[in-house]
């Protein structure tokens, strides 16, 4: 794997990564919810660290290779990212607002992004395309490994200046924060809903 290949993935990691979706809105909410916005978005990035492993052991191209398993997969991200959506619009996130436990804002933000339809189309589908499987000098699961490692680094860096970005644009700005957090859990809730009927009609 060569320097171009990284940069490769990394230009279009960031595109993905850039995209707003159930991370955006999570990191969105830990910052209005103040003092969480570090434990979140290592709850995020900790989902893909999961993510990254089951792809360098292997499991990732049994996934892709089993499309009951890999309906099953999406369906089940898809539900819970309507769940998410119907929970933030019901009760959006505004500056000040109790943020829960640590290891339950870690939690929630492992759970967001492990069962991320996103996240499973960049490493069953994207991530692929970018190992070098006949004479690279890296074996297959180093390569796999390597780009997921860049990828979570991409997830802490853009969701932590969201967060933080979010904290200081709406932190004083209760009306504002309510109509973004809402845009955001009708985004997630859209999303959901559409990937839910795609795969179940």
């Amino acid at each position: 794997m060569d320097s171009g290949t990284l940069l490769s993935f990394l230009a279009l990691d960031l595109l993905l990564v850039c995209v707003p979706g159930a991370d955006w809105a999570y990191a969105i909410s830990a910052g209005l919810r103040g003092g969480s916005v570090g434990r979140a978005v290592g709850g995020l990035v900790s989902g893909y660290a999961l993510h990254t492993v089951l792809a360098a052991a292997g499991l990732a191209v049994l996934v892709a290779g089993s499309p009951a398993l890999l309906t099953g997969l999406t369906v089940a991200g898809s539900a819970y990212l309507v769940w998410l959506g119907w929970s933030v619009l019901r009760r959006p996130g505004v500056p000040g607002a109790a943020a829960g436990t640590e290891g339950r804002v870690f939690l929630r933000g492992a759970m967001i992004s492990g069962l991320n339809p996103k996240g499973l189309l960049l490493y069953l589908s994207v991530l692929p395309q970018f190992l070098v499987t006949d004479g690279g000098r890296l074996p297959v699961p180093a390569q796999t490994a390597a780009l997921g490692l860049l990828h979570m680094a991409c997830c802490a860096a853009v969701y932590l200046a969201v967060g933080l970005g979010a904290r200081a644009l709406l932190g004083a700005r209760p009306a504002a924060a309510r109509a973004v957090t809402r845009t955001s859990g009708a985004a997630m809730l859209g999303i959901g809903a559409f990937l839910l009927v795609q795969h179940t009609l």
